[in-house]
């Protein structure tokens, strides 16, 4: 067994969650925060068998997409100091695999 977090932006978190449930694959959705910017995100933990890793995994990348995004940098406008806004890649996953000891539903 083996038990995988994925951290995900909110903008693909729906598309993942609908894909887990085509696909028979039980997460649990967790709200999440964190990163350069400090955006929500979600956090799926899924339990899975070994020879299911690689599938799940795949379906975390197909629907998790990098994109390109503007931040405006923090502005001293006491000192008259204003800059241009940054253009950042956001987005994909985060993705963490661990080993289980033991699974136990109830």
């Amino acid at each position: 067994m083996k038990l995988i977090y994925a951290i995900v932006q909110n903008k693909d978190a729906g598309r993942l969650s609908k894909k887990f449930n085509e696909n028979n694959v039980r997460a649990t959705k967790l709200a999440s925060t964190g990163g350069f910017l400090s955006e929500d995100n979600t956090t799926f933990i899924i339990g899975t068998e070994d020879e299911k890793v690689d599938s799940v995994l795949e379906l975390i990348k197909d629907c998790s997409q990098k994109r390109k995004e503007f931040v405006n940098p923090v502005v001293n406008s006491h000192a008259g100091e204003f800059t241009q806004p940054l253009e950042i890649t956001v987005g994909g996953a985060i993705v963490f695999v661990t080993p289980v000891d033991e699974f136990k539903r109830f």
